[in-house]
Parts: C-alpha cells; structure tokens; sequence
C-alpha cells in the first residue's frame, strides 16, 4: 500500500512539475534599461508622471497582443478609461487565477504606453531590478499579486522588445501556455 502512494504522489508531484514548466522556462534575465526610471504616482490610479508615449511603439504593443491565442483587446475592466485591456476569451484556460486583478484581464495598456501585467513573481523582480517595472501598490494586498507590475513606457525599438518579453511572459504565467517565437 506505501508503494502505490509513493507512486500516486510522485506521479502527481511531476504532472504539477510539468504542468509549471511554461512558467518557469520563461527568460528572466533582462538587460538593464537605458532609459531613466519614469516618476509614477504612490497610490492609485497608478500612472506615469511627465512621459509622452511612442505612438507606433503602442501600436505594434497591441497588434501583438491581438494575436496571441485566445486575446480579445477592449475597453479595460480594471484601469483608466482609455487603458486597452488584454482580455482572455473562455476558451482559454487560467493557469493562475489568483494572480489576476479583475475579469479575464491579464494585461492592460495605459493611454500613456505603460502597461500593468501580472507576472510571475520571480519575472516581476527581475523586471525591477532591471529597470523596467515597478511594483504596482497593490502588489502586497493579496496572495496571488507579488508580480503585478507596471511596465514602463517602451521609447525605443529595443525597449519595446523588452516590453514585449515581459507582456508574452504575463500571457504565459496566467495561462500556462508558451507562446510560439516570433520575429517582429
């Protein structure tokens, strides 16, 4: 009897195992950003202060995010009249439910082309140490948000790659599913 739970619980133990592996295959080493840390308020709304957004580089943030599997882009549940949610059809399954702030909304793009996303935690502080987040002030409200963040305004080609790793890693984290490569 020991060994068919021993079996049951190992089997279990690595279907868990295997089921997170999206989550943490993903690449968090980041390179440090370039560009000055943007001032954002301390409450919310959270937003940038002073940053003019790249209109193209917003642009090509949701012609992106229009393709991934199962996204719908619509008017946000959860932010600034403005802000463009990312939101998850039902056919798609929810990998990390509590780690999502309202809806089906994984992700959302400010007017001012910063972006909030839940990320996996260990994502979330690799962000931060590298410049390109920062912890949103509910982050430390409820278990499940440690890695909801506010990605700062893309300026650059190369900030807007960046950006775009960090918004492929959010659709991973919540949904469990690695998103195919892609060249921009």
């Amino acid at each position: 009897m020991q060994r068919i739970w021993l079996l049951i619980t190992s089997t279990a133990a690595a279907i868990g195992i295997a089921l997170a592996a999206p989550v943490f295959a993903q690449n968090i080493d980041f390179p440090m950003r370039d560009s000055a840390r943007p001032e954002t308020t301390n409450g919310v709304p959270h937003v940038q202060i002073g940053i003019q957004p790249v209109a193209k580089l917003s642009e090509e943030i949701l012609r992106q995010v229009a393709e991934f599997p199962g996204v719908v882009l619509g008017a946000t549940r959860v932010s600034l009249p403005g802000a463009v949610g990312f939101q998850l059809t039902s056919e798609v399954p929810i990998a990390q439910p509590q780690a999502i702030v309202g809806g089906r909304e994984f992700a959302h793009l400010h007017p001012d082309g910063s972006l909030h996303a839940s990320l996996h935690p260990e994502m979330a502080r690799a962000a931060v140490e590298a410049g390109w987040a920062v912890a949103h002030p509910w982050a430390n409200q409820r278990a499940g948000w440690e890695g909801f963040v506010m990605i700062y305004t893309p300026l650059t080609e190369a900030e807007l790659d960046v950006v775009l790793q960090l918004v492929r890693g959010s659709y991973t984290y919540i949904t469990g599913e690695t998103l195919p490569k892609t060249s921009r």
